[in-house]
């Protein structure tokens, strides 16, 4: 896969502060999100790149060994460690400790460290150095609706149709991975993994919290005083409550099992908290007007 400058997809430079590449993220990704720019290949190209740059470069420690490694930075950890046990083979050779690596030895660099990973024959003798490919990330919007159910669906990743069963109760921000959908690897290494993110956008009259839901029912100000049935909206329908004669304003009612789906869990659900706001008539006639005066002085009574 070829080489990628992140600070030039950013459009930030390489001594560019943590909150500068942040917000050049946030206006890069706005810009090509695939939300506003539907069947827009290169754009989707472009936002993929994008969300890989913040990635490293948001992240202090994958940054530092990207700006010495480059496209190399996921393996700095074994370069490190490979320039370490080279310089102790070095030492040891020119000490008489190990034959080969020294001054007069014929090895190199370059054929240490390709010892060193258990790679393939690349047929010449030689040993080739086998790589994991580079992972992918990516960002699923979805709608509160759209995962009270389990439902399938198809993402577009580098040119490659991903056909995934989205479980029922996924939650914002929940990562998921997917093996074996990153970058080809390198020397018969395996692939990467593709990693997406949920991000769950609620256009709905209920609040979500994990599994349960909460929701601000209007009550009118006699059903609260005397007491009756009120049909509610549930997620999935209505159903009928029962209004006990007194209520008060702000009351909360739990339906069991009305709330949001267990993420994985097959028929097990949250609950639904009900609050009851008690709405005070206005406009009132001059004839409700003498029948609530007549109230008060019956109370006062």
């Amino acid at each position: 896969m070829a080489f990628i400058d992140y600070y030039k997809v950013l459009q930030v430079d390489k001594k560019a502060t943590e909150t500068e590449i942040k917000k050049a993220y946030r206006k890069m990704a706005r810009k090509y999100h695939p939300d506003l720019n539907p069947n827009n290949k290169e754009s989707e190209k472009k936002f993929k790149e994008i969300n890989e740059a913040n990635e490293v470069l948001s992240n202090a420690v994958n940054r530092k060994k990207y700006d010495e490694y480059g496209e190399n930075w996921q393996h700095a950890d074994e370069f490190e460690k490979s320039k370490r046990q080279q310089k102790q083979y070095q030492g040891n050779a020119q000490q008489g400790g190990f034959g080969g690596f020294g001054s007069n030895g014929g090895g190199n660099y370059s054929d240490f460290f390709e010892s060193m990973f258990g790679g393939r024959s690349n047929g010449s003798g030689r040993r080739s150095a086998q790589y994991k490919g580079q992972d992918f990330n990516s960002e699923l919007h979805l709608d509160l609706k759209d995962v009270y159910t389990t439902h399938k669906r198809t993402l577009t990743i580098n040119g490659k149709n991903i056909r995934l069963t989205i479980p029922a109760g996924v939650e914002n921000g929940q990562v998921i991975k997917i093996t074996g959908y990153g970058a080809q690897g390198s020397g018969g290494g395996p692939k990467g993994d593709l990693y997406i993110t949920f991000t769950i956008e609620n256009h709905t009259d209920f609040k979500r919290e994990k599994n349960n839901l909460y929701a601000t029912v209007a009550l009118d100000l006699y059903t609260a005083i005397l007491g009756g049935e009120i049909t509610v909206d549930t997620f999935d329908g209505k159903v009928k409550l029962k209004v006990i004669p007194g209520t008060q304003n702000d009351t909360k009612v739990k339906l069991k099992g009305k709330g949001f789906p267990m993420y994985k869990k097959e028929g097990q659900f949250g609950d639904l908290y009900i609050s009851y706001q008690i709405q005070i008539p206005t406009s009132l006639s001059e004839k409700e007007k003498e029948l609530f005066t007549e109230l008060s002085k019956l109370r006062t009574l």
